[in-house]
Formats: C-alpha cells, structure tokens, sequence
C-alpha cells in the first residue's frame, strides 16, 4: 500500500477514527485503525466492537492496498506535523511497519494483520431515511444531558429514538430520562421513517454522531434495524449497536394537569440559580423557588458554608408557591432553551414540573422536585 494524503484532510480522519477506539484494550487489534487504498480515496475505519466508524478521504494512491496500525500514535504524529504537509503513508506488507513520511520526518510503526480486524456484520436495515444534520443535532444535544449515568438501569443508557403520534400528526421523537429528570424533543417526521422501530442509542454513540453533525445542510442517511443503526454521509459512516432493552413508558412521568405559569428569561434564570448555587459545597444542593404574583425569589442555604438569594422579575399570576430543585439539574434544563423565555409549568411542591421553550411543545422538559 502506498498513498499521499493532505495532512488536514489525514488529520480530520484520524481524529474521528481515534476518538472510538478506546484507550485500555485487552485485544490488541481494537486499539488499531484499519487504512484501505484503493482507487483515489483512502478508507480509516475504527470500531470498539459496539461502534464503527468509516471515513472516506481523497488521497493519490499509487498502490491499492490494507494495513493497521496504532491508531492514538497515528494521530498524535498527523497532529504534530506543520499544516500544509504532505504525508505520504508505505506498507510492503513483508516487514510488518508502516512508514509515514511528511517532509523531513519519518516514522515507523509497527502494524498487525489486517485480516485480524474485525469487521461489523452489516444487517438488513428495515427503516431507512433522510434527515437534515441541524434537525438531527438538535433532537440529540437537547436530549442528551438527561441520559442516566447508572449502569444496572442500561436501558437508560442512551436517547431513546422513534416514530411517535404528537396532537393531529406524526413526529420524529427523541427522549432521555435518568428518573429526576426528562427530555422529550420532536421533529417532523422525514419520508420513509413511518416504520421506525424504537431504538435506544448509546451514550458513546450519541457523542461521536455529534462530530458528523457540523454542517447544518447535509443530509444524513439513517438506517435503523433491531440491533443496529446508522448514520452516514457521503464520507463517513457511524454504525452502532443499539441498547438491547426496553425503554420505559416516559408518558407517564410528563404531568398534563399544571396549571400554575411561570414565564421567565432563560438566560436571566440560568444566570440567577448558577450564582445562587455558588455557596453551596454539593453540586446537589437545593435551591428554593419562592413564587408569588410577578416576583421569584430563589435561595440556597447551606448552614455549613453560607446562604445566598435573588430575586428575579417574572410573569406569575397564580397562588404562592415554594418549591425546591437540584441547582445543577435546573441549569441542565435552562440551558437548553433557545429562546429568550423559559416556562414552567407547576401544580404543587412535591409534583413534577414541567418546563418548555415560550408556547413551543417540540422540546419538553420534566423535573422532579426536592424537599427544602
């Protein structure tokens, strides 16, 4: 094998191959990624067994060919040559290296058998679909920040994804919840996704979907089976196991009775409860919401190190209320929101409240409250 790449272009590729293999590896061979040359593109495909990931990137390829090598070190040495370089990449297959040259330098690492890579068996994907990237991002960066970090409760381990029925019409729907708090984000249905069978994607998987979801035009073609899903561009594929579980009945949890309207700025909020929640020691602490007509009074007091309080001005008009929260889950949810106002919508201090974007129903949110 042998081929020239532009190092930006090697480096992008690697970047992303290198960022799903893991760093421990009891397999020696996972801990490589695998380089095929053929024709004027050349193919960097990683996997860590649940994931894998291929990027296509324009090379001159003077012989077709295949090799692994380390993937982090491949990555480390692309990232410290100088920008603009030429990296020209050469296995004879009879020494067992592979030789990097860009300019005055020279490496030399050592490979393994390309036929030791494992390969994920493709599967027959029952729902295939087109999604723009920005409408994918959004679905998945609103809901990730409530995927539950518990290993024995695996089936909250990721953004639960399918075809749901919203008032008069079908959505593409994404939901995460850890059990204190829940995310349920809609987008319009895309053609061909009326069949989606619910999948649950992992966390490392929502993570490394984020890195191909940069440029908002693109389109991203997803291919959903029981156990697999994918998500390709032109140059990049990301395959994935799903979670195999089942997701819980999340609309159970989503309270439908809250009268009592809380409108407040977002920002302002976020701002408020990060500073409130400064003289606390525990990220956990509560923080109280003390409600009554237009006015919001939240305050924190942690008699070990101190208390702290600020009011805000709001739009409220029903019967006082008090009401406590985890400070960090609060600013979870309020920095979610995109637009200028936050709405809360609350029955009593020991029921879950439900927060929202302006008169927007597409992404909602739930929490559950704490005692204060």
């Amino acid at each position: 094998m042998k081929a020239s790449i532009e190092r930006s272009a090697l480096l992008k590729a690697m970047s992303r191959a290198q960022s799903v293999v893991e760093r421990r590896n009891t397999i020696p061979i996972l801990a490589n990624v695998l380089i095929e040359a053929e024709g004027d593109t050349v193919n960097f495909r990683a996997t860590d067994l649940d994931i894998e990931v291929i990027d296509k990137t324009s090379a001159v390829v003077e012989q077709a060919g295949a090799s692994t090598v380390p993937a982090h070190m491949l990555h480390e040495i692309v990232r410290k040559l100088p920008d603009g370089a030429m990296v020209e990449l050469l296995d004879d297959g009879t020494t067992g290296r592979m030789e990097i040259t860009a300019g005055r330098s020279h490496f030399s690492l050592a490979t393994l058998p390309r036929e030791d890579f494992p390969v994920m068996a493709s599967s027959e994907y029952e729902c295939n679909f087109a999604a723009k990237s920005a409408v994918l991002r959004r679905l998945f960066d609103k809901a990730k920040f409530a995927i539950s970090n518990e290993e024995t409760r695996y089936y909250l381990n990721g953004v639960y994804m399918h075809a749901s029925q919203s008032a008069d019409q079908m959505v593409l729907r994404c939901v995460a919840t850890d059990g204190h708090r829940l995310a349920r984000i809609d987008a319009d249905l895309p053609v061909g996704a009326e069949e989606l069978p619910g999948v649950i994607v992992p966390r490392k998987t929502v993570t490394e979907l984020r890195k191909l979801l940069d440029d908002d035009d693109a389109s991203i073609a997803v291919s959903v089976s029981e156990t697999k899903i994918r998500f390709a561009t032109p140059e990049i594929t990301l395959t994935s196991k799903v979670i195999d579980g089942t997701f819980p009945d999340y609309t159970r949890v989503i309270p439908t009775g809250n009268n009592k309207r809380l409108e407040v700025d977002a920002a302002e909020f976020a701002q408020a409860v990060d500073r409130v929640s400064t003289v606390s020691s525990e990220r956990s602490r509560a923080v109280k919401l003390s409600l009554e007509e237009d006015r919001l009074v939240l305050s924190v007091n942690a008699p070990d190190s101190g208390a702290a309080e600020e009011e805000l001005a709001v739009a409220y008009g029903d019967e006082a209320l008090e009401i406590g929260f985890n400070a960090k889950y609060l600013l979870e949810i309020a920095n979610q929101v995109d637009r200028e106002n936050a709405v809360f919508m609350f029955n009593s201090s020991g029921d879950p409240t439900l927060m929202r974007e302006g008169n927007d129903d597409s992404a909602i949110y739930v929490v559950m409250p704490m005692r204060v």
